[in-house]
């Protein structure tokens, strides 16, 4: 075989490893739809319930809220004088939406140092990690949506002293998140989930 058909082989083989599909499932505001379409992801957050008690419905809002089911999400841009760029507003990345130093906490404590934020089995795990130790260690019902959004947004410090009262929108978007949370759990009763 000539060295420049190995070569091309060799590329395409790499090519097709690819970053993965990192585009949004086509209907959002559909529980079941999104499962059809990504039975991954339900497997990873059935996983995910089963480990750390989270349900599938308030893991899928979170992340809706978060990344809008796209994996390799990152925050935009900042600009000073408007054009010159800055660096990302933060280091939010993935279907999570995690901070470096939150996934590398994570990583150290449950000794997964392949773990990846653009993996949904990988962000599930973690979500369900994060908000598993919210409830241990701010009472918070993993059925509860908004407060789990709440301590997640905010960490759990912020939480506890209530520093999102002073954000009336982010109050907004958690409430929104426990809507979203409500519709997905009826949505996946009603298709057997």
């Amino acid at each position: 075989m000539s060295r420049f058909l190995r070569a091309s082989i060799v590329f395409l083989a790499l090519a097709s490893c690819g970053g993965g599909n990192f585009s949004a499932p086509r209907d959002l505001d559909n529980a079941c739809a999104i499962v059809r379409e990504r039975p991954q992801y339900y497997s990873a957050m059935k996983t995910t319930e089963r480990r750390w008690g989270i349900p599938v419905h308030v893991q899928m809002a979170a992340i809706h809220q978060e990344s809008k089911f796209i994996g390799n999400a990152r925050t935009p841009h900042r600009f000073a004088l408007g054009v010159i760029p800055m660096g990302r507003q933060s280091s939010a990345y993935g279907y999570s939406q995690a901070l470096d130093a939150t996934w590398e906490e994570y990583q150290q404590d449950q000794r997964r140092r392949s773990a990846k934020r653009d993996r949904i089995s990988d962000a599930t795990d973690f979500m369900g990690w994060y908000m598993n130790e919210s409830t241990e260690k701010l009472g918070i019902s993993k059925h509860d949506a908004q407060s789990q959004y709440l301590a997640y947004h905010e960490g759990r410090t912020g939480f506890a002293r209530q520093s999102y009262l002073g954000k009336p929108w982010l109050v907004e978007v958690a409430a929104k998140v426990q809507a979203r949370s409500d519709m997905y759990a009826q949505q996946l009763r009603g298709c057997g989930r």
